[in-house]
């Protein structure tokens, strides 16, 4: 139960600052949250019940940044299709899961790929981080550049990264989530007793505002996705792109964890490996239908690992814990964009630590790593990054003459990713 208490701690984070991303793709903030909140408990308790193990489930980061800026903002869909993709993606990593597919599918994706795409989404969440903080602004003649000083809004950004670095760095329990309060209350005085947040904050001179303690819940996203229109063959990009990032994320995230707490079976591989990504791929669909972007395994369970959780009861209380925070979304619609800005940003330092797998030193490996690893960023589109990184893989792969370093399964995947840039 203490191990529950620290994975929570270490994942609640997700609480705000999901709806305060998928907000931007017109939901809103409150019914998000609500959503964020029941499919934590739902899926965190199945973990713990169904898997036997120690991994906290909640709406993953990457995954949300693609659902509002590429799927919804990106692609002009509305939410509800948006949701509806969720869905489907949610069906197809079941029956991948059920059928034992995904092993074809894992073995499809290039190594170097799967480290760069997983790098690439972090630099994403970490430049939607600075945008947040309206600390890198848009140049209209270098495309972007950094914001003035002189700005009570950036000051207070600037002292709450780095006072979230220090307490991640001192390993603080909660670090996260201690430095999005302390970043918030830092941003009382804007527009009380010095700067103005009317240019950022919908005319609203204070950048925080007080709405109330306790409200109840807002259902107001359940069953609101678009199974119809969300099943078309121009989204298909989009499902596929949820289920990739969605399987390898928690794949990498279950070997992980088992290789760090020792939770092997007796063949060596991870502990109830197919249940925990039946787990993962229900909490995909279950996404759907509440009103949020995909649920996933959450590396920081490895918090929760490091203080003594082992079993499920770990995952069980973690997701317990949630609940009460369904009732407190006045409360937490207090926080502030650039108070979860610096979350976004050391969530992106996490995601890059893959990047330190990839051989550099091999050319035919390292350019369509490179081009993956820094398309997501730079085209706002995850997807554009993983589909450059796959036809770059094959083309070079094949003009190197090692045509067998693409797998039959991988040429399906390209030509998918060709009819995606023809529709688009």
């Amino acid at each position: 139960m203490l191990a529950g208490i620290s994975s929570f701690l270490a994942t609640m984070y997700i609480i705000i600052v999901n709806p305060s991303i998928l907000s931007q793709a017109g939901m809103p903030f409150d019914a998000v949250l609500t959503a964020t909140v029941l499919l934590s408990f739902f899926c965190s308790l199945m973990m713990g019940l169904y898997a036997k193990n120690p991994i906290v489930v909640a709406p993953g980061m990457g995954m949300n940044a693609f659902f509002t800026f590429t799927a919804v903002k990106g692609m002009g869909i509305s939410y509800q299709v948006a949701l509806g993709a969720v869905f489907w993606a949610g069906v197809f990593f079941l029956i991948l899961s059920i059928f034992n597919l995904r092993t074809y599918i894992v073995k499809a994706i290039p190594k170097p790929l799967r480290f760069a795409i997983s790098a690439g989404i972090g630099l994403f969440i970490s430049l939607i981080g600075f945008e947040n903080a309206h600390f890198i602004i848009a140049n209209p003649v270098t495309l972007v550049s950094i914001a003035s000083f002189h700005n009570p809004i950036i000051i207070t950004f600037l002292i709450g990264l780095l006072l979230t670095a220090i307490l991640i760095v001192r390993d603080v329990k909660g670090a996260i989530i201690i430095g999005i309060v302390i970043t918030t209350l830092l941003a009382i005085p804007i527009g009380r007793i010095w700067g103005d947040a009317s240019a950022i904050n919908f005319g609203q001179k204070t950048l925080v505002n007080w709405n109330g303690l306790i409200a109840a819940p807002d259902f107001s996203l359940i069953f609101q996705l678009d199974i119809i229109h969300s099943f078309k063959f121009a989204l298909f990009p989009i499902i596929f792109a949820f289920v990739f990032t969605d399987m390898f994320d928690s794949l990498s995230t279950f070997v992980g964890l088992a290789e760090a707490a020792y939770l092997y079976d007796e063949n060596g591989e991870p502990r109830n490996i197919k249940q925990s990504l039946l787990t993962d791929a229900v909490a995909t669909l279950l996404a759907g239908i509440l009103g949020t972007s995909p649920g996933t395994a959450y590396i920081e369970s490895a918090v929760g690992i490091e203080q003594g959780g082992r079993r499920g009861l770990t995952a069980i209380t973690a997701g317990i814990l949630f609940l009460p925070f369904m009732f407190l979304s006045p409360l937490l619609s207090v926080i502030p964009a650039i108070a979860t800005a610096p979350a976004l940003i050391v969530v992106g330092v996490f995601m890059m630590k893959p990047i330190t797998k990839i051989n550099w030193a091999k050319m035919d490996d390292a350019i369509p790593a490179f081009l993956a690893l820094v398309l997501i960023p730079f085209s706002y589109s995850i997807t554009q990054g993983i589909i450059w990184g796959f036809l770059s893989w094959t083309i070079i792969k094949v003009f190197a003459g090692k045509p067998k370093e693409v797998s039959p399964a991988l040429w399906v995947i390209d030509g998918f990713a060709v009819l995606s840039l023809i529709i688009s």
